[in-house]
């Protein structure tokens, strides 16, 4: 996205100002209006400038949920859903003004189904939170994106991570979900069960939709038994292609990784001073194997015999939880490694989404654009499922460089959609990529507008984002 493109969109003082005034007598100090709370709760983990909202109201029930949107409806303003802040691509800013509806309050696990392996959340509920509440059930919630999001906003930007290679994203993890419609309606969008042929799949029509369609107020999620025995290791190779060709190898012969994940030479640098680790500067494959100890031994041993043909070196596993944590720790900490690498630059975070086959292609063509413009940009890769992140580490002061670093994105899209690929596999839509969108999806794109206008006519949640009514 240029920062040419970002757009303010007509405001609607007076109802804005009416709402506002309704919402406080209504919710009291369930209501802020001082300027730290609207830039707290426009704040974005990127790039893209901040654009305040009004008003925030701190959501504590479902009726909470309900009661603020009718408002809003009855006057024309703006909603902004708001979970922990963690929105790559401007999914948080109100570029129309508006109210800011906080979710955080709505924090609890409602209930465990150990028999059905699932469980019930309000969004606010944090994936961490949520695995410290399942802690001795013997069960465990996969999705894993890297920050601690809330549940809620996971769904709504259809969050993946790590695990994804096994266990899938949010789309295949959420069962049902309670939502709040822009008229003030609550609707539950499916049932409990595992499938269902009854109409519409409102669910996965929900998870993804970025607060355009509806509010989530309540989720049943899949969960997943932990398994008898987890290994973690960490092999390394001398070339970028070699790595994404033994993990490609390692799907195509049916091993069930549980994660794969890619940093190139450069990120292995950054988290070694960050982290006070001493791999070599190499790409390197962090994975873990999930089962039996029997069957985590033999997909071991398979692995190695892969990794081996490709020139990989010898293979660091670990198994105690204490140890795999710290492995893995470092591959959390990727970003704030990048960060402390140039300080004082901006990491603005993107990913793309390709085909596994065409993956090491696409890799090496974006080291080289990174190259060519002088940029610094590690790169992170899911690569089990072809979804890689780079994040040019910009001062947002140079003008040259914020250019630069537009035109390295503005490429990385495009060849990742010409590879028939994505322009997002998990960062989502928002502001930022609203335009590849439509050069994604083609006509595509005007049917999502046709859905967007037919459930919210009024264009009050979240505006701006993902598809607008002109799209």
């Amino acid at each position: 996205m240029a920062l040419s493109d970002l757009q303010t969109l007509n405001r609607n003082e007076d109802g804005i100002q009416t709402a506002i005034s309704v919402l406080k007598q209504q919710f009291g100090e369930q209501l802020k209006t001082s300027q730290a709370y609207l830039e707290q709760h426009a704040h974005t983990m990127t790039y893209i400038p901040s654009q305040l909202p009004d008003a925030v109201v701190f959501a504590r029930t479902t009726q909470d949920v309900q009661d603020i949107v009718r408002v809003c409806a009855d006057y024309k303003v703006p909603i902004i859903p708001f979970g922990t802040g963690t929105s790559l691509e401007g999914g948080v800013n109100a570029p129309a003004g508006g109210i800011s509806i906080d979710l955080n309050e709505m924090n609890k696990v409602l209930s465990v189904n150990v028999d059905d392996l699932d469980c019930v959340v309000q969004p606010g509920v944090t994936r961490e939170t949520l695995n410290e509440y399942l802690r001795g059930s013997g069960l465990f919630f996969p999705i894993d994106p890297g920050a601690n999001a809330s549940l809620g906003g996971m769904a709504a930007t259809r969050a993946s991570g790590t695990n994804t290679v096994r266990y899938g994203t949010m789309r295949e993890n959420v069962v049902t979900m309670t939502v709040v419609m822009p008229d003030g309606r609550a609707v539950k969008t499916a049932s409990r069960t595992r499938k269902t042929s009854a109409g519409y799949d409102l669910t996965k029509l929900m998870v993804g939709s970025e607060g355009t369609l509806g509010i989530i107020t309540e989720l049943t999620l899949r969960l997943h038994g932990i398994p008898d025995q987890i290994s973690a290791g960490i092999c390394q190779f001398e070339t970028i292609e070699n790595a994404c060709n033994a993990c490609i190898l390692a799907m195509q012969v049916g091993l069930p990784l549980a994660r794969i994940e890619l940093l190139d030479s450069l990120q292995v640098e950054m988290v070694n001073q960050y982290s006070g680790l001493t791999h070599d500067p190499k790409p390197t494959l962090f994975l873990e194997f999930h089962g039996t100890e029997a069957g985590v031994n033999e997909q071991i041993e398979i692995f190695t015999e892969i990794a081996n043909d490709f020139g990989g070196g010898n293979i660091q596993w670990e198994q105690t939880t204490e140890a795999r944590n710290k492995l893995w720790k470092a591959r959390h900490d990727a970003y704030y490694a990048m960060l402390a690498w140039r300080k004082g630059c901006n990491g603005i975070a993107t990913d793309a989404c390709v085909p596994i086959s065409r993956l090491a292609e696409c890799l090496s063509e974006t080291q080289k654009d990174a190259q060519e413009l002088d940029l610094v940009a590690p790169i992170v890769g899911h690569v089990g499922d072809g979804n890689f992140h780079i994040t040019p580490l910009v001062m947002m002061d140079d003008a040259d460089e914020v250019a630069r670093a537009e035109e390295f994105i503005e490429r990385l899209n495009m060849r990742a959609i010409a590879m028939e690929g994505t322009c997002t596999g998990e960062h989502g839509i928002g502001q930022g990529k609203r335009r590849f969108l439509r050069l994604e999806h083609g006509v595509g794109a005007d049917i999502m507008a046709s859905i967007k206008k037919a459930i919210d006519p009024d264009n009050i949640m979240n505006p701006g984002k993902v598809v607008g009514y002109s799209e």
